[in-house]
């Protein structure tokens, strides 16, 4: 398997998207392996997705891994603006 650069992207398809009162909640699932992720922080300004729709992830190896996380994966949209991030 090849390394994972950081500028290397990911499509995935929005599975759900969770309304509350300042953020928007993601969920994503990654096109070839089926994984999901979540990203609860998403601000509402401009994000017109909903199930079914294309968006990308990019993943950063952290520098010190730890038994709990080892990756910041990050959303961005198709035009490479960041949505969210999140640990995993």
């Amino acid at each position: 398997m090849s390394e994972v650069n950081e500028s290397d992207r990911f499509e995935c398809v929005v599975i759900n998207v969770i309304d509350s009162l300042m953020w928007k909640g993601v969920v994503v699932e990654e096109t070839r392996s089926g994984g999901r992720v979540y990203f609860g922080k998403v601000k509402p300004d401009n994000f017109n997705y909903g199930p079914g729709d294309i968006l990308y992830l990019g993943v950063k190896k952290l520098p010190y891994g730890t038994e709990e996380m080892s990756a910041e994966v990050s959303l961005y949209d198709s035009e490479d603006r960041k949505l969210d991030w999140t640990f995993i």
